[in-house]
């Protein structure tokens, strides 16, 4: 019988100033089809397929709010290391 694949889950909070719109969405979802696991993320009992950026933006999420992300698969770990580098680091904006 095959082991069930690996999972692993984390809370991000949004704290650049714009939240999660398109181009800090499309970040994510660059940063997260690097990795071959599933990226799901919740937000006020929203869920989004992390990997595509129109399901992200759907989330609205702005600065202050807190996203579950939880990535199955061998890389999960690193998949989640890696966004929430992303996320601390405001996706990359100055603000």
């Amino acid at each position: 019988m095959a082991d069930s694949p690996k999972r692993q889950e984390t809370v991000l909070e949004i704290v650049n100033q714009l939240g999660l719109h398109a181009r800090a969405a499309a970040r994510f979802v660059e940063v997260a089809s690097r990795f071959e696991a599933e990226i799901d993320v919740l937000h006020s009992g929203h869920q989004a397929n992390g990997k595509s950026i129109m399901s992200l933006m759907m989330l609205a999420a702005a600065r202050g709010s807190r996203l579950a992300v939880t990535a199955t698969g061998d890389d999960a770990d690193d998949a989640l290391q890696a966004l929430a580098e992303l996320v601390g680091n405001r996706f990359g904006e100055a603000d």
